[in-house]
């Protein structure tokens, strides 16, 4: 996953608006390129990994503070060939 957080700022960052027109991408993992479909969170499970992720690193709410836009939270789920 993802997360479109541009430390708070008003506007949604460039990729993540490339992500929406166009959720068909490849990733690269270590020596790995993986093609994936993007998708943003929405609901339980949004909140779930929003909480995982602050719980990580806590500058994510801070970021959230500073914005009135919601955060996207983006999950990308491996293609299967």
């Amino acid at each position: 996953m993802v997360i479109a957080s541009v430390l708070g700022e008003p506007k949604h960052p460039a990729w993540y608006l490339n992500l929406r027109a166009d959720p068909r991408i490849a990733i690269q993992v270590g020596s790995n390129r993986i093609a994936v479909l993007a998708r943003d969170a929405e609901g339980e499970e949004r909140e779930a990994i929003w909480d995982q992720i602050v719980a990580l690193s806590p500058d994510y709410e801070q970021y959230r503070s500073k914005t009135d836009r919601r955060i996207p939270v983006v999950v990308l789920d491996p293609i299967a060939h």
